[in-house]
Protein backbone atom coordinates (compact mmCIF):
# COMPACT_ATOMS: atom_id res chain seq x y z
CA UNK A 1 0.00 0.00 0.00
CA UNK A 2 1.44 3.61 -0.97
CA UNK A 3 0.87 6.51 0.05
CA UNK A 4 -0.67 9.31 -1.96
CA UNK A 5 1.54 11.62 -3.59
CA UNK A 6 1.79 15.36 -2.08
CA UNK A 7 0.99 18.42 -3.68
CA UNK A 8 3.74 20.85 -3.28
CA UNK A 9 1.66 22.96 -0.43
CA UNK A 10 1.51 19.84 1.62
CA UNK A 11 5.08 19.45 1.18
CA UNK A 12 5.88 22.27 2.29
CA UNK A 13 3.48 22.57 5.36
CA UNK A 14 4.67 19.00 6.09
CA UNK A 15 8.87 20.73 6.02
CA UNK A 16 7.44 23.55 8.32
CA UNK A 17 6.07 21.77 10.69
CA UNK A 18 9.17 19.70 11.23
CA UNK A 19 11.59 22.32 11.63
CA UNK A 20 9.08 23.88 13.84
CA UNK A 21 9.00 20.29 15.84
CA UNK A 22 12.91 19.60 15.65
CA UNK A 23 13.64 23.45 16.70
CA UNK A 24 11.28 22.66 20.14
CA UNK A 25 12.93 19.40 21.13
CA UNK A 26 16.30 21.44 20.46
CA UNK A 27 15.20 24.40 22.97
CA UNK A 28 14.00 21.76 24.98
CA UNK A 29 17.34 20.52 25.28
CA UNK A 30 18.94 23.38 26.15
CA UNK A 31 16.94 24.20 28.44
CA UNK A 32 17.39 21.14 30.12
CA UNK A 33 20.94 21.87 29.98
CA UNK A 34 21.26 25.03 31.60
CA UNK A 35 19.16 24.07 34.66
CA UNK A 36 16.06 26.29 33.13
CA UNK A 37 14.36 22.86 33.05
CA UNK A 38 13.27 20.18 35.32
CA UNK A 39 13.23 16.48 33.90
CA UNK A 40 9.82 16.36 35.62
CA UNK A 41 8.79 19.64 33.62
CA UNK A 42 9.85 18.23 30.61
CA UNK A 43 8.14 14.84 30.91
CA UNK A 44 5.04 16.78 32.33
CA UNK A 45 4.65 18.44 29.01
CA UNK A 46 4.65 15.42 26.82
CA UNK A 47 1.31 15.28 27.79
CA UNK A 48 0.42 18.36 25.32
CA UNK A 49 3.24 19.11 23.57
CA UNK A 50 3.86 16.56 20.24
CA UNK A 51 6.99 17.49 19.01
CA UNK A 52 8.37 16.85 23.17
CA UNK A 53 6.50 13.53 23.07
CA UNK A 54 8.64 11.71 20.03
CA UNK A 55 11.82 12.75 21.24
CA UNK A 56 14.00 9.64 22.23
CA UNK A 57 15.10 8.92 25.71
CA UNK A 58 18.48 8.87 24.38
CA UNK A 59 18.60 12.31 22.88
CA UNK A 60 17.54 13.85 26.00
CA UNK A 61 20.12 12.00 27.88
CA UNK A 62 22.82 12.63 25.64
CA UNK A 63 21.77 16.26 25.96
CA UNK A 64 23.40 16.15 28.87
CA UNK A 65 26.75 17.58 30.05
CA UNK A 66 28.96 14.57 30.74
CA UNK A 67 26.75 11.55 28.28
CA UNK A 68 27.48 10.37 25.33
CA UNK A 69 26.08 7.75 23.31
CA UNK A 70 27.54 4.66 25.25
CA UNK A 71 26.81 6.05 28.40
CA UNK A 72 22.92 6.62 27.53
CA UNK A 73 22.94 3.37 26.54
CA UNK A 74 24.19 1.84 28.98
CA UNK A 75 21.84 4.41 31.78
CA UNK A 76 18.94 3.02 29.91
CA UNK A 77 19.99 -0.25 30.12
CA UNK A 78 20.17 0.04 33.90
CA UNK A 79 17.00 1.60 34.06
CA UNK A 80 14.75 -0.75 32.07
CA UNK A 81 14.23 1.32 28.30
CA UNK A 82 14.65 0.32 25.35
CA UNK A 83 17.13 1.95 23.02
CA UNK A 84 14.33 3.24 20.67
CA UNK A 85 11.55 4.45 22.96
CA UNK A 86 10.38 7.97 22.99
CA UNK A 87 9.41 9.86 25.57
CA UNK A 88 5.74 9.21 24.77
CA UNK A 89 6.03 5.89 25.00
CA UNK A 90 7.63 5.37 28.79
CA UNK A 91 5.42 4.09 31.28
CA UNK A 92 5.07 5.74 35.07
CA UNK A 93 8.11 3.56 36.77
CA UNK A 94 9.95 4.49 33.87
CA UNK A 95 9.64 7.96 33.56
CA UNK A 96 9.93 8.40 37.32
CA UNK A 97 13.37 6.43 37.13
CA UNK A 98 14.44 8.86 34.36
CA UNK A 99 13.86 11.94 37.04
CA UNK A 100 15.47 10.43 39.63
CA UNK A 101 18.43 10.18 37.50
CA UNK A 102 18.62 13.25 36.14
CA UNK A 103 17.74 15.08 39.37
CA UNK A 104 20.50 13.04 40.69
CA UNK A 105 22.82 13.97 38.45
Amino acid sequence: MSLRPLTARERADALTKAAAARASRAAAKERLKKGELTAAQLLAAVGTDDALARMKVSELLESMAGIGKVRAAAIMDQLGIAASRRLRGLGIHQRQALVDFIDEK
